[in-house]
């Protein structure tokens, strides 16, 4: 293996420890050489701490142990013995010269007796086969690894190193040890040869692996932090600054006063942990909070400062085609690095991945609605339990995406998920933004930025929210800079519609400042507007696609109905010979590596912005006033297509709504007539919905509207797979979720409330209501999947009128039904599990045995409902009217019961153990038999309530709790109240 002599190499004296530094260049100088780098330098206080170290006497020992045995008499421990240290010195000389560590090592320190006498036992020990041999498999948790480590972070402790940095240090020479093995062993020559020859396969394989994951890093992790933010000069790392976030419990709510924390330092400090390997690093956060920047910076600085004890692996989640059957298939499709080509590579115990996924909610269409988010979580669970259970897989996973995307789901989400959600910056964060801002743009435009915020007339919106997230920040920042942002621009604006106004800034900022010469000439502002109309049509293909891009075949047969469009598109191609919609898409990005090319915007939210603005057209166009006012411009055959043709792809997002109500609803510019007709509108989308209900469109001959929407999504996307059922549902559903929100806006004006009132089931008391409806809808869309009702319309029935209808064993697990009006609703046996029923109305409903566990009732109104056996476990009923309510034999057990009325209330044999009843006025209730153990009555009002033969203490539940201010008059049956504590005989004069 060795070329010279090292008996002449190691001359010197070996008995002492700090006697070797002559030695250990020669040593260090060997295993360069047996790696192949044969003449390397090496660095003097690199030799005196590697002297320090002991690894010189050790290898010194080894080495003459080894050449003083016949060659038919060295064990196979022999050969791993002499190659590993020769490898750990390689691997510590590489990361003391790589590093600035150097500078904080104190060449001068002593070494210790008991740490010389550490070392002496080490060179004069020898390894069994079995340790040997474990050596070789997997050397980082080799018993021969943990002594060299145990010396190592010893001596950089000794001279100075802080533990964290030693042990960083220790543990990136133990993991890159296999490296310089697997590279000796394949050069080896004389000593190591037949140890060589037993593994030369394994040892080129390895190498081309190493090659392999340099490679990768170099190309696509290194360079994320380093490409330009949109068209700016400037990058990603230029304007980064740490993130901070706030934790979430199990149900993914935030956890009452945590206070927020770095990002970085937690995800290290997790990553770290070894009590916490079998945990999911799980990151949310809306639009614009800088996930995926976090994922570019993180994963760059774990490849610098961590690399090889975790190899980052980034993989964005849009980029995943097809979901695999199981999570180790998706992974080995998402990565395109040929060390991943290998069926074993997860199972190489020499090399542990950090999985960075990001953009859970990015993953496709079909997948997000038909359980695939759900059950690729649960992969994604069961792989990081996996991996910690497993000797041969030690990889850790984290993942990122929207909250929203989570709706529906949470409650059959993975138990192993260590929550966080990413938060708005703080002052302190801000001005560091301020800060690198400054460092890019100059003092004067930065310090105009700020008092542009600090401005009186600047909405309070824009200064404490929307300048607080990092994409809002950007945009508003590079609009101000280049002068096409006022303050007067947010006057009269909510939240939702100043967020417009900037994306509507923004994109307008793109075509006019960032790429204005796409022509090769200067744009009128008649073209600036008709390449915004490419872009909005882009916008809707990108969302319809579901995989976030859109190919521009797509796009452009879209565009072929627009006979402006067509007409400028083809007067540029004359002109520059190119494909010029491609030059258009190109404002944001087009993808390169797609042989028929497709575009994705540079972030998800504005192909969400326009997709809601091509939507807005729409509307705005099927209200517009026919011929002499009589009926309308869009006939109803021709609107019944575009509503299959816009919306019949899949369920409208959160964030899609948002901005399309937000641009429906601001008011139209001073001289302009406003093209939004609410009643108009909610009379024709109604008019749609009861037609959709009784199948009319699904049941067209000879084609139907479904069949027609499905042949050209399957001819414009190659990956389509949605069936006639599930796009005739997301029809339905979109326009359903459309309904809904005009309810809500219509609710809210005195001069629209009769005008405007959306009755899913149609208005109660009149011959047409059909009080099934509902149900057969929920049970149609989930025909398709279990729950797709649920992840497509459950956050949208906030103020829903449901009233008298019939929902017995429905799943609504989960679904937003705040206000909602629910009263005299059949929801016996209903799921509404985690339900948030905040302020709904329930008054009369029957929801005999239904399961209400973990649900937020607060301050709803279930007077006179009929409860009896209802499952309310932990469910939030915080002044909630149960006043005559039938509850039972229901289980409250935990719920939150303070300030609830009560009164009159049926409870007998109710569990009510360990239930908070602070403040309830229980006056009258009936209350027999019912369990109170450990119940805290303090300052509640029984007077007159029925106590007979409740449970009031328990040994192992503990006394019912009450103060001076509960109310105990004319109470009934505590005679024959079981366990009546003392200290209450005592207050009510029992005794």
């Amino acid at each position: 293996m060795l070329t010279t002599d090292h008996r002449e190499l190691l001359r010197g004296r070996h008995d002492l420890v700090v006697d070797g530094v002559d030695s250990v260049n020669a040593v260090i100088s060997g295993a360069v050489a047996v790696a192949g780098v044969a003449g390397a330098a090496v660095n003097p206080a690199v030799a005196v701490v590697a002297a320090g170290v002991g690894f010189v006497q050790i290898a010194v020992r080894w080495q003459k142990r080894f050449q003083n045995k016949p060659q038919d008499d060295r064990t196979f421990s022999d050969y791993v013995q002499f190659a590993a240290v020769l490898a750990y010195c390689k691997a510590l000389d590489k990361y003391l010269n790589d590093s600035n560590i150097l500078t904080s090592i104190n060449l001068e320190s002593v070494v210790s007796e008991p740490f010389k006498q550490q070392i002496e036992d080490l060179a004069e020990s020898s390894l069994d086969e079995r340790d040997a041999r474990r050596a070789i498999e997997c050397f980082p948790l080799s018993k021969l690894a943990e002594q060299f480590n145990n010396l190592l972070l010893n001596r950089l402790q000794e001279v100075g190193l802080d533990e964290r940095t030693a042990k960083t240090l220790t543990a990136r020479v133990a993991w890159s040890t296999p490296r310089y093995i697997s590279e000796a062993l394949a050069e080896a020559k004389d000593e190591l040869r037949v140890l060589a020859e037993l593994y030369r396969d394994r040892w080129q394989k390895d190498i081309d692996k190493y090659d392999s994951i340099d490679t990768y890093l170099a190309e696509q992790i290194a360079t994320k932090p380093q490409e330009k933010v949109f068209a700016e000069e400037f990058t990603f790392h230029d304007i980064y600054v740490p993130l901070k976030a706030k934790p979430l419990d199990k149900n993914g709510k935030p956890i009452k006063d945590a206070a927020a924390f770095d990002l970085e330092t937690w995800t290290k400090q997790l990553l770290a942990d070894e009590n916490k390997q079998n945990r999911v690093m799980f990151i949310e956060a809306g639009p614009g909070r800088g996930k995926s920047v976090f994922c570019r910076m993180f994963s760059d600085w774990v490849r610098q400062d961590l690399h090889p004890v975790w190899t980052p692996v980034l993989i964005r989640l849009r980029d995943i085609p097809t979901l695999q059957k199981s999570f180790r298939e998706t992974l080995t499709n998402a990565v395109n690095a040929s060390f991943a080509s290998d069926d074993g590579w997860l199972m190489d115990r020499n090399t542990r991945y950090l999985f960075l996924l990001d953009g859970f909610d990015e993953l496709l269409m079909e997948g997000r609605n038909s359980g695939g988010l759900e059950q690729f979580l649960k992969q994604v669970g069961q792989f990081q339990r996996d991996c910690q259970q497993s000797s041969e897989m030690g990889h850790r996973v984290l993942i990122t995406g929207r909250t929203l995307a989570l709706q529906g789901i949470e409650r059959q989400m993975p138990d192993n998920l260590e929550r966080v959600e990413i938060h708005v910056m703080d002052d302190e964060l801000q001005q560091q933004w301020f800060s690198k801002w400054e460092a890019q743009t100059g003092a004067e435009t930065n310090s105009d930025f700020q008092n542009f915020l600090k401005h009186q007339n600047c909405p309070e919106n824009v200064k404490s929210e929307l300048s607080r997230e990092p994409l809002l920040l950007y945009l508003l920042a590079a609009i101000h800079r280049d002068k096409e942002l006022k303050v007067e621009d947010f006057h009269g604006t909510n939240s939702t519609q100043a967020k417009i106004s900037i994306y509507n800034q923004a994109v307008n900022w793109i075509l006019t400042k960032q790429r204005s010469d796409w022509l090769n000439r200067d744009l009128t502002e008649l073209e600036t507007e008709d390449l915004r109309r490419i872009l909005i049509e882009a916008g809707l293909c990108v969302v319809q696609s579901g995989g976030e891009s859109a190919p521009v075949a797509m796009i452009e047969e879209r565009l072929r109905e627009d006979n402006v469009v067509k007409s400028l598109l083809e007067e540029a191609q004359k002109r520059i010979g190119d494909n010029p919609l491609r030059n258009a898409l190109a404002v944001f990005y087009l993808q390169q590596n797609s042989k028929e090319g497709s575009v994705e915007f540079v972030h998800k939210s504005f192909g969400e912005f326009l997709c809601a603005e091509r939507l807005k057209e729409s509307l705005q166009e099927w209200t517009e006033p026919g011929k002499r006012g009589k009926g309308f411009n869009t006939k109803d055959s021709d609107m019944d297509w575009q509503i299959y043709d816009l919306l019949g792809y899949g369920g409208l997002t959160e964030e899609i709504v948002e901005y399309l109500m937000g641009l429906l609803t601001t008011p139209a510019g001073a001289g302009e007539a406003s093209q939004f007709r609410p009643v108009e509108l909610f009379q024709r989308l109604e008019d749609f919905y009861l037609r959709w209900c009784e199948g009319e469109f699904i049941d067209m001959l000879p084609e139907s509207l479904p069949q027609k929407k499905m042949c050209l999504l399957r001819e414009q996307l190659k990956t389509q797979e949605l069936g006639l059922r599930q796009i005739d549902i997301y029809a339905g559903l979109n326009v359903m979720i459309l309904l809904l929100e005009l309810h809500r806006y219509g609710q809210q004006r005195d001069d629209l409330k009769d005008k405007i009132n959306f009755f899913p089931c149609g208005q109660p008391g009149i011959k047409a209501c059909d009080y099934g409806r509902f149900l057969r809808i929920i049970s149609y869309s989930n025909s398709w999947g279990i729950g797709v009702f649920n992840s497509v319309i459950g956050s949208f029935l906030d103020s829903a009128n449901l009233r008298g209808a019939y929902l017995s064993l429905a799943n609504l697990r989960d679904a937003n039904l705040r206000n909602a009006n629910l009263g005299a609703a059949n929801l016996r046996d209903a799921n509404l599990r985690g339900a948030d029923l905040r302020d709904a109305d329930l008054r009369g409903a029957d929801l005999r045995g239904t399961y209400l566990r973990d649900a937020n009732l607060w301050e709803a109104n279930f007077r006179y409902a009929n409860l009896r056996g209802a499952n309310l476990w932990s469910a939030d009923l915080n002044a909630v009217n149960l006043a005559d309510a039938d509850l039972g034999r229901a289980d409250l057990g935990r719920a939150n019961l303070s300030r609830a009325n009560l009164s009159r209330a049926n409870l007998r044999g109710a569990n009510l153990g360990s239930v908070n009843l602070c403040g309830a006025d229980l006056g009258g209730a009936y209350l027999s038999g019912a369990n109170l153990r450990n119940a805290d009555l303090s300052d509640a009002d029984l007077s007159n309530a029925d106590l007979s033969d409740t449970f009031l203490s328990d040994r192992t539940f503990g006394d019912v709790k009450w103060n001076e201010n509960t109310k105990w008059e004319n109470v009934r049956g505590l005679d024959t109240a079981v366990n009546v504590p003392e200290a209450l005989k005592r207050q009510l004069g029992m005794q």
